[in-house]
């Protein structure tokens, strides 16, 4: 590998990102942060800093946010390339 590709592929890997969809799902359920919490096994805290993308969750969480609003794990969760 060059230098130059070595760079690029740095670059690309910095700039991705997880986006997830759980506000918008969780309300589209009519479930309040705490109800949503309770059905997950997390605390409120926990669901409003995945909410605000300041956390993200572990593939077994992922999972269960998925269960819990009967969608994939892609419909919930999306990799975003950019700043």
């Amino acid at each position: 590998m060059y230098i130059t590709e070595y760079r690029s592929t740095i670059r690309t890997c910095m700039a991705e990102h997880i986006t997830n969809s759980v506000y918008t799902l969780r309300t589209q359920k009519g479930l309040t942060q705490e109800a949503f919490a309770d059905k997950v096994g997390v605390t409120r805290q926990t669901v409003i800093s995945i909410e605000k993308g300041h956390y993200t969750p572990s593939v077994l969480l992922a999972l269960k946010i998925a269960a819990a609003c009967k969608v994939s794990v892609e419909d919930v969760f999306r990799i975003s390339y950019g700043k």
